[in-house]
């Protein structure tokens, strides 16, 4: 089997974030978007364009947040938790805009500092910034901000401005060559989308701060957690900077804006000082996650030196979070994945086939221990682990191409082109696009 070298790692490795999900959605409704137009925007009450309608937005949550979420690793495996940030999002979506919105919420096995939403209110908290928070009105200034950017629909408004980009982008094509101008303005577009839609403007990110504020003051929370919660992250920011990257590349962040949210707590808000922060029962529930913050800490530390590839480092710092917690799911998947990294196969596996029996129900475990599988030849078992992960999360354009390349290795080619071409039907792209066409080539399938 001629399979390119390193091909099934390096797809296994390959992730898309969720605003580059965003884009690949409103690429593929490109047509639907631009009739969009503008739309009154639920906050001002203003005129903004948008390349989304509502119902697109719940679309996109429904289709990708899963795929995101797992991609962190799944919710964490302690219900009360996530049931105690799903109430405190309820208090807080209630005092919203959109509380027609299918707003949901969990708190995710990632390591990293870290929330985030989709458009439609799918919230995501990863374990990581749980861990560094000391009260409730911190944990409300955080999910609150993250409804600010599902309020003041910012999704939709950069989806919209990707469209205008695009419709600049085809003008100047048309100008340029009449006879060309549709490939180069979808090439064009896509540039100009990419960048619109790679991160939130301060602008942004400010009025989310601002409607954040506002929810969680309406909610009966002071409105110096939202100041609090800007402190650690200034903090922790001096501190590790590298831990805190991915924070700020989705929500650029500053000391202008906690200085903002303390003038404001003072002036506006000031009757909220006295309002309860809510420690007592945010250290009540949360007990579990705090206890095993070291873990988390290792496993963050851990993540930082497989990034710098001190592969030696980031083995220790598993291997100490794996002491503290064996069972920890997170743990494990890292460590197999550094294993893997050395070219530790069969080690590897090991620690692969740990995570999922500790957490069964999640789907990153199945694919890294079909990686693996395919690694050591093994096409039957590789086949079987990629099933798996397609039954708990249909649609991942990989496994479908994984897939393939385990039936072809298996000798069973009808199977295997079915895969092939339909990971054809998700993109035409890249060396699996590539690999998957000149199969079907050469067995008669394409010409």
């Amino acid at each position: 089997m001629d399979v390119p070298h390193d091909l099934a790692t390096r797809l296994h490795r390959n992730r898309l974030t969720r605003r580059d999900t965003l884009w690949l959605f409103g690429a593929s409704t490109a047509g639907v978007a631009l009739l969009q137009g503008c739309a009154t925007s639920p906050v001002t009450g203003q005129s903004i364009v948008v390349g989304l309608s509502e119902a697109q937005e719940r679309q996109i949550d429904e289709q990708q947040a899963p795929h995101q979420f797992s991609q962190d690793l799944g919710s964490v495996q302690d219900g009360g938790v996530n049931r105690y940030v799903a109430d405190v999002g309820q208090r807080l979506h209630q005092q919203s805009h959109r509380q027609q919105m299918p707003y949901s919420y969990r708190v995710l096995n990632a390591n990293y500092v870290n929330a985030y939403t989709f458009p439609a209110g799918a919230v995501g908290v990863t374990r990581g910034i749980m861990s560094e928070l000391h009260d409730e009105s911190e944990l409300a200034a955080l999910l609150g901000h993250e409804l600010g950017h599902v309020n003041a629909r910012h999704a939709a408004q950069r989806q919209g401005q990707a469209m205008v980009a695009q419709a600049v982008v085809t003008g100047l094509n048309v100008a340029v060559s009449s006879s060309q101008w549709g490939a180069l303005a979808g090439l064009g577009s896509q540039i100009g989308a990419s960048a619109l839609l790679s991160s939130y403007s301060r602008d942004n990110e400010r009025e989310a701060d601002a409607l954040g504020q506002e929810y969680m003051t309406r909610a009966g929370y002071p409105a110096t957690g939202m100041t609090q919660l800007h402190q650690i992250l200034v903090d922790q920011q001096k501190e590790t900077p590298s831990l805190l990257e991915t924070m700020f590349s989705s929500h650029p962040m500053s000391t202008e804006r906690r200085d903002t949210a303390q003038r404001l707590a003072e002036t506006r808000y000031g009757a909220t000082k006295g309002a309860p922060a809510g420690r007592e029962r945010f250290m009540d529930h949360t007990a579990g996650l705090r206890r095993i913050k070291p873990t988390i800490d290792a496993c963050k530390n851990g993540e930082t030196a497989m990034a710098k590839k001190a592969h030696g480092d980031a083995q220790a710092q598993f291997a100490s979070a794996l002491k503290r917690t064996p069972q920890d799911y997170a743990a494990n998947l890292r460590m197999a994945q550094c294993l893997q990294a050395q070219g530790n196969t069969q080690e590897a596996r090991r620690y692969a086939d740990a995570a999922k029996t500790v957490y069964p129900q999640e789907a990153q475990a199945r694919k890294l221990a079909g990686v693996l599988a395919l690694g050591a030849r093994q096409p039957e078992r590789a086949y079987e682990d990629l099933d798996a992960f397609d039954r708990l999360l249909p649609g991942d354009p990989g496994v479908t191409f994984l897939k393939g390349v385990s039936l072809e290795g298996m000798g069973d080619k009808a199977r295997a082109a079915r895969q092939y071409n339909s990971y054809l039907r998700m993109t035409q792209r890249g060396d699996a696009a590539s690999y998957s066409a000149n199969r079907l080539k050469a067995w008669g399938y394409l010409k």
